[in-house]
């Protein structure tokens, strides 16, 4: 343990060094990502100092025991190192789940896409529930979320809506929810009160920098058109809404949220460069055979991996087996404990396969 986080502290000085060189400052790709990693190291670097201060706390108690005859010194010594000891184990294993290598992808913001699945217009109400429980998850978070685009269901809720998330490590938190949800519940329109099951997809993309994806925009076909929906007599009256076209890929993204059509179009661009980004990220995880059994649903709509059960008041997640009974909470943000429990359960996968016991 203690060669391994010998090379951390040999990383993180080289990294410290690294980031106040005039070179590395004006190369803002090179300048960033050491950033990352300087803060990412930071954190590691301050468990292996109280690791080590431990290590010898334990040292210093057993020489007291060892040589000393004063009674009352043996005591203390004795009551330092039982302290030591039983903290040891715990703070081993947060800095072995440290040191696994994070992905690069983790620190971005993303683009997240909500659309409805089978079951009309109780789908389009799912995926409406799903929305608001996200929004209210990343106002718990202090992340920022910007409305890109929607298509309103008929009866409530949406038939798609595509939104950006801005904060600390957000795709890192929120990739494995990417996949279909499902609902199992009384539709309001149901007049025998049979429980119906709807669907929703959910579409995690890390939202993609200028640097990550190189869009050539005369492969790129932009269409003006009237924005539909609330917006006051903008309305209808002007062309502010934007779509693109990625003509070689086929790939589609618009933007109608907001009045300006400069701003419709530099969000309709990052929704763009994402999925492109995406893309080439799927291919990579399918090439990938570590990465095969990952959790994350990265391009597979059709990996169903949670269901909600409102008879029940359940949520089950599938892919790891875990069943909470506390669907209110859940469903009004509190997401958390599962989020845990995927990245745990990641994590300890991971662990087994760099051959660490914990």
């Amino acid at each position: 343990m203690l060669e391994k986080l010998q090379i951390v502290q040999q990383r993180f000085d080289e990294v410290s060094d690294l980031i106040i060189q005039p070179d590395i400052i004006a190369d803002q790709k090179k300048y960033i990502q050491l950033n990352k990693e300087y803060k990412d190291l930071s954190i590691l670097i301050e468990k292996i100092k109280v690791y080590k201060n431990l290590l010898s706390n334990i040292q210093e108690a057993e020489s007291i025991i060892k040589e000393e005859s004063d009674e009352e010194m043996i005591m203390m010594a004795k009551m330092e190192l039982e302290t030591s000891k039983q903290d040891l184990p715990s703070l081993e294993e947060e800095i072995k789940f440290l040191l696994i290598p994070k992905d690069p992808e983790d620190s971005k913001n993303v683009v997240m896409e909500i659309r409805a699945g089978t079951g009309g217009d109780e789908a389009s109400i799912f995926a409406g529930d799903l929305y608001r429980m996200y929004l209210k998850y990343c106002q718990s978070n202090n992340w920022s979320i910007s409305l890109v685009d929607s298509s309103e269901g008929t009866a409530g809720g949406f038939k798609e809506v595509i939104f950006e998330i801005s904060g600390e490590d957000v795709y890192g938190t929120l990739k494995y929810e990417s996949g279909v949800h499902r609902v199992q519940r009384v539709p309001q329109t149901e007049t025998q009160g049979r429980v119906h099951t709807s669907a929703a997809t959910v579409m995690v993309l890390p939202e993609a920098e200028e640097f990550d994806i190189d869009i050539d925009m005369n492969e790129v076909r932009i269409d003006y058109f009237c924005s539909s929906g609330p917006g006051g007599q903008s309305v209808n009256t002007t062309y502010s809404a934007v779509r693109l076209t990625h003509e070689p890929t086929g790939i589609v993204a618009q933007c109608q949220d907001q009045k300006s059509q400069h701003k419709n179009k530099d969000k309709a661009l990052k929704v763009l460069r994402s999925r492109l980004y995406e893309l080439e990220l799927s291919k990579k995880l399918a090439s990938d055979s570590e990465k095969r059994n990952s959790l994350v649903s990265s391009g597979d709509r059709s990996a169903k991996i949670r269901t909600y059960n409102y008879p029940q008041g359940r949520v089950t997640d599938h892919r790891i087996g875990v069943t909470l009974y506390d669907l209110n909470n859940f469903i009004n943000g509190d997401i958390q404990k599962i989020i845990d429990e995927i990245q745990l359960y990641q994590n300890t996968e991971k662990l087994k396969e760099s051959g660490e016991v914990l």
